[in-house]
């Protein structure tokens, strides 16, 4: 199988390398093409930084991965995942791994989300693809397991490599030292840790991460990570509403 890793972190993430690692042992060939800065949040834009609608990109040496090629690209993880289904990196892959993300995505939030989005553009250009997200938390007191995420992301690899193109899974797993296998979870309508816009009461306003009380649906991803599990949910990409009476 041909794996592209990018992320929406940047490419300078541990949480990039440590998934291009775990895809390397899994006997995938690996490319890696990711953000030259960090583009969280941007879920599947296009947007790019270059001029004359030129995008800049250098080669870069990631740690344990002396073999691998890696791509730092001024862009949004969405176009990088387009780019790549197109050529822009060698063969179009057969698989995406996007992550593993710094925090977690859950609930319908994912909409936002440019590890997610990342993962979306590529199923809808072919590729299984798969986003790992690890939670974190909003005020972590350790380093990051990202080999946790990876060793639960593996243990999905030779699943996803069977499904059908174009078929989506978004992971997210506790920050610990060791989690089980992942269970598979519904989108809950908001998640415990949510986004809220505060006036600045000069004409300006700024966007917070905020923790909100109140019980979370017990077969959702945002409950099962709260509880400490690792969760997975199969996504579908933008299709038409054939409920709806025009």
């Amino acid at each position: 199988m041909r794996a592209l890793i990018t992320n929406d972190d940047g490419i300078g993430s541990p949480g990039l390398a440590a998934l291009a690692r775990g895809a390397v042992a899994h006997g995938w060939t690996v490319v890696v093409a990711a953000p030259a800065e960090e583009a969280s949040g941007t879920s599947a834009g296009l947007s790019a930084v270059g001029d004359d609608g030129r995008v800049v990109v250098q080669r870069r040496q990631l740690p344990g991965l002396a073999d691998v090629p890696a791509y730092a690209v001024a862009a949004h993880p969405g176009l990088i995942a387009l780019a790549a289904a197109q050529g822009s990196f060698g063969e179009a892959p057969d698989v995406v791994l996007s992550g593993v993300n710094h925090g977690a995505n859950v609930g319908r939030a994912v909409l936002h989300s440019g590890t997610v989005g990342a993962a979306l553009t590529a199923s809808i250009n072919g590729a299984r693809a798969m986003a790992v997200s690890l939670d974190v938390g909003l005020e972590p007191d350790s380093p990051p397991h990202w080999e946790t995420a990876v060793a639960v992301a593996a243990k999905l690899f030779d699943r996803l490599a069977a499904l059908p193109a174009g078929a989506v899974l978004n992971l997210n797993v506790p920050d610990r030292a060791e989690a089980g296998v992942p269970r598979r979870a519904g989108l809950a309508e908001f998640g415990a840790v949510r986004s809220r816009v505060r006036d600045e009461g000069d004409g300006a306003f700024s966007l917070a991460a905020v923790v909100v009380e109140g019980e979370l649906p017990a077969d959702s991803d945002a409950r099962l990570l709260a509880e400490g599990h690792p969760t997975v949910t199969a996504l579908r990409s933008v299709t038409e509403d054939t409920g709806i009476d025009l």
